[in-house]
């Protein structure tokens, strides 16, 4: 049995993992390192609940009407020190404190053992620091969507972030709205291949002769717009090199690692399954100068009440100024758009074995860097819908 006709369009969400309860559905990592599902034939009864939970197999957001505009919000951690460890202004910290602080969970990103990046939940505030920052990187759901239900069964709070397509996948999973599940998306540009990733790591460890200590993304030493790639090794020498610089994010940046899906994504909207949506706000220079020190601002976009609800209960923590929806996207395409297939990347992907890293991102990301640099310096323009 197929969950889907074309694997091409899963985004290895876990829900369809998560709802079996023959546990015949593994995610087993393809020939590109993407978590897929695998059905054990033997052990599956075709009870087709993977199908109908699939969130590829139906409306992926359901709209009725015209749409609204969401409200929009500039916003600044108060904090220094947390924005200044956060990948713009903060807002995650202050949406997460605000749930533990209510007796809740709040389930994220992080790495673990060998810099993998999975899903996983904490209920102290001193846990939140695991989350914080920008992981380029799919992370594994494993079973996270079970125990955001077991918490949400017990009457907990949940503070459930991620991508838009592991929103829709909880969503799906759930089959219900909980009053007591609060939902946080963030304007994805795409995920990247773990396996790259991995590729990644064992090249600049191979470079420093050492193990990898600590890693950011997204370090503002240069600032917030010309931010720095960081690795710390163990034998105390450091890797620091600005975005547009990095190998990673070259091949980020092209496109050339990224899911199937990514190119095809049903989540490109302004109107998201979640509570509340946030993002880099790119342009704040210009759409909101008063807001702008180049250490990072946040963007946020109100979807529900309860997002609102939340938001109001943060706002003695940070600098807040309402903008115009319209205007605080237009300066962040991957709002709306897929991020365009280049024609070399399945020749990427199938070289990852054959070619050192770097020869392997030169080769492959020979074309300019130069629209993609200015997107995020906030002069390609996304389309409103």
């Amino acid at each position: 049995m197929k969950i889907i006709k074309n694997i091409k369009l899963c985004n290895g969400c876990h829900a369809c993992f998560s709802i079996c309860q023959k546990k015949c559905i593994t995610m087993e990592q393809n020939c590109e390192g993407f978590l897929s599902p695998q059905i054990d034939n033997n052990i599956c009864d075709n009870c087709g609940l993977c199908l109908k939970i699939c969130p590829i197999n139906k409306s992926q957001i359901e709209r009725t009407g015209e749409p609204e505009i969401p409200e929009a919000f500039a916003i600044i951690n108060k904090n220094e020190e947390i924005r200044l460890q956060s990948s713009s202004g903060g807002i995650f910290t202050l949406l997460a404190e605000q749930i533990i602080n209510d007796g809740g969970v709040v389930f994220g990103a992080r790495f673990i053992e060998n810099w993998e990046v999975i899903h996983d939940y904490t209920e102290t505030i001193d846990g939140l620091e695991a989350f914080r920052g920008s992981k380029y990187v799919q992370s594994k759901v494993s079973d996270s969507y079970k125990k955001v239900r077991k918490f949400l069964e017990n009457e907990r709070k949940v503070l459930f972030t991620g991508t838009p397509c592991q929103i829709g996948g909880l969503k799906s999973y759930l089959q219900k709205e909980y009053e007591n599940l609060f939902c946080v998306d963030n304007i994805c540009h795409g995920v990247p291949s773990p396996k790259v990733w991995k590729k990644y790591i064992e090249f600049r460890e191979k470079l420093a002769g050492s193990k990898t200590r600590k890693i950011t993304f997204r370090r503002k030493n240069c600032g917030w717009m010309l931010f720095s790639v960081s690795f710390c090794f163990a034998n105390e020498t450091e890797y620091s090199e600005v975005f547009k610089k990095d190998l990673f994010m070259q091949a980020f940046l092209k496109n050339l690692c990224l899911r199937s899906s990514c190119y095809q994504c049903g989540y490109k909207t302004i109107n998201r399954n979640s509570d509340i949506t946030i993002a880099d706000f790119w342009g704040v220079q210009d759409i909101a100068p008063k807001m702008f020190d180049d250490k990072g601002t946040s963007l946020a976009l109100v979807q529900s009440q309860k997002g609102q609800i939340l938001l109001e209960k943060i706002k003695s923590c940070a600098n807040f100024m309402e903008v115009d929806c319209k205007n605080s996207l237009q300066f962040n395409s991957a709002a709306f758009h897929s991020c365009a297939e280049p024609k070399n990347r399945d020749k990427f992907m199938e070289n990852i074995d054959m070619l050192s890293f770097d020869k392997l991102v030169r080769k492959y990301a020979k074309t300019s860097l130069k629209r993609k640099l200015l997107s995020l310096s906030g002069r390609v323009y996304g389309k409103f819908k």
